[in-house]
């Protein structure tokens, strides 16, 4: 068992470190913190890195705000981030491929952030068929035990020194690491879980 905080289509990192477990939780019971994973992916675009952002509604409570508690604003966020993907991705060699299947997610109406976070896993978990079994935590978990919460960090500078696959637009701009797994999906298909198998993911 591993404890991953749940993300926006993660970054490979955090799929490179869940290969290694059969099951895995994610924190749901942590304070909600700005600037990471949790809301935001990163894509290969035609300028270069490109950042897919889910706006947020917070909860109006007193005090800190949960990640389970997290609302989606109502906006049009869902077809301007499928938008983007096609446009980044359409000539990748497995976009056609997994399309129908993304593009459930953004048809599909959200309340939570956590829902749509956990429907990309679920995505990626069928896509990739890494037959991964999940649960959400019922209290906050404190433990450092096979703690890989860190990787939800977008401010994070560590380099995971990957191993390079051919990208969009490398020609351009040559390799970027560590974006969201949909590049890596899009460009490798089934042979993602090769490239996964080789990353090494430190503990925090």
């Amino acid at each position: 068992m591993a404890l991953f905080l749940p993300t926006y289509f993660s970054p490979i990192s955090q799929y490179g470190a869940l290969m290694n477990f059969d099951s895995i939780t994610f924190e749901v019971e942590d304070n909600f913190q700005k600037q990471t994973y949790r809301n935001r992916c990163y894509i290969y675009g035609a300028n270069g890195k490109q950042i897919l952002n889910i706006p947020l509604s917070y909860p109006k409570t007193e005090g800190r705000k949960k990640t389970k508690d997290i609302l989606v604003e109502d906006s049009n966020w869902q077809t301007q981030h499928y938008k983007s993907l096609k446009i980044a991705y359409s000539h990748s060699p497995f976009f056609e491929f997994y399309k129908d299947d993304l593009q459930l997610i953004f048809e599909k109406k959200y309340k939570y952030l956590l829902d749509v976070t956990l429907d990309s896993f679920l995505f990626i978990n069928d896509a990739l068929d890494l037959a991964k079994n999940h649960v959400v935590s019922k209290e906050y978990n404190d433990s450092n035990l096979n703690d890989f919460r860190h990787l939800a960090s977008a401010k994070s500078n560590l380099s995971y020194n990957f191993e390079p696959y051919i990208q969009m637009f490398d020609d351009k701009y040559g390799f970027l690491e560590n974006l969201s797994i949909l590049d890596l999906l899009f460009m490798e298909g089934p042979n993602s879980i090769s490239f996964l198998e080789k990353v090494n993911v430190t503990l925090k």
